[in-house]
């Protein structure tokens, strides 16, 4: 074979390939801000416009039914109208108990923070030594499944006689209420701990701590965090109605202050106030369930 046709032969090849088509990859088009933000959009719209429509009626029927001159409510009108000074500075002090909503509020929150904590910390505790304990579950749960029902107010009575002052009786009280559903929901949730966890735990050699540190708080933690979500709202309940009778600062006070004043639109200003707390309590105790236990605990 000649040099020419050799150089022939190992030049087709590349002159097969090189007569097909080249593929070429465009980039898709990026999404536009609209399409970014319509699921979005659509998501807020789809939790806030029914509560914001029902609201808007229920406003609107309030209105209507004590707009009348012989109504014993005011209407939301003149709610606004009468408590603006309130809502535009609630963090106004005259000194004494003359202060601001915002004032009592954070009183009251600073009660509740004590006497919740002390809740989580026993709670959780006793809740942990009765799931684990057969002879603690039989022993203790009847008095817990008693001591549960007494209502909030009954214990201010002991409470004031035991430590002769309004700020450590509220926060008792707040502890002793919101206490049992913790104590309860853990101890289920250490009882519900699959045989499987256990038996790993077994095979690992886990030695107390760590098994307590890996095992038994992160799978009992769903059943933790619904008791401490009953707990936060049982003590903000517990903390308003023990403040009508310790007076002081507090919302509580601030309420029993106002209708002893016979100041209807101040007691409703304070009872959204009370509402718009209690709801934020109970989302902050849900998102750190949600963060802590990925999504197990039920919002």
């Amino acid at each position: 074979m000649s040099k020419t046709a050799l150089k022939t032969t190992e030049a087709a090849p590349v002159a097969a390939g090189a007569g097909r088509a080249a593929v070429v990859a465009f980039p898709l088009p990026r999404p536009t801000l609209a399409e970014t933000l319509a699921p979005k959009l659509r998501s807020v719209a789809t939790a806030v416009v029914p509560p914001a429509i029902v609201l808007g009626l229920m406003l609107l029927v309030w209105e209507m039914l004590c707009s009348s001159p012989g109504a014993s409510l005011p209407p939301p009108s003149q709610v606004v109208t009468d408590t603006w000074e309130l809502i535009a500075n609630p963090f106004y002090d005259a000194g004494g108990i003359d202060k601001g909503l915002g004032w009592h509020l954070l009183a009251s929150l600073q009660r509740v923070a004590l006497g919740y904590a002390f809740a989580v910390v026993f709670g959780v505790g006793l809740g942990v030594l009765v799931g684990q304990s057969q002879w603690a579950m039989r022993g203790l749960d009847p008095i817990f499944q008693v001591l549960r029902t007494v209502p909030p107010l009954a214990w201010l009575p002991l409470s004031l006689a035991a430590f002769r002052d309004g700020q450590p009786s509220a926060i008792f009280v707040i502890f002793i209420t919101s206490v049992w559903p913790i104590i309860i929901n853990t101890a289920v949730g250490i009882r519900n701990i699959p045989d499987d966890y256990r038996n790993v735990a077994r095979v690992l050699r886990l030695n107390g701590f760590e098994y307590f540190h890996r095992i038994m708080i992160p799978a009992a933690a769903p059943y933790i965090f619904t008791g401490l979500r009953i707990g936060i709202g049982l003590s903000w309940l517990a903390i308003v109605a023990a403040e009508m009778l310790i007076g002081g600062v507090g919302i509580g006070f601030f309420i029993w202050d106002a209708w002893n004043s016979s100041m209807m639109s101040d007691i409703i200003l304070a009872l959204v106030y009370v509402g718009i707390t209690g709801f934020l309590l109970d989302r902050i105790v849900a998102l750190i369930a949600n963060s802590i236990t990925r999504g197990t605990a039920k919002s």
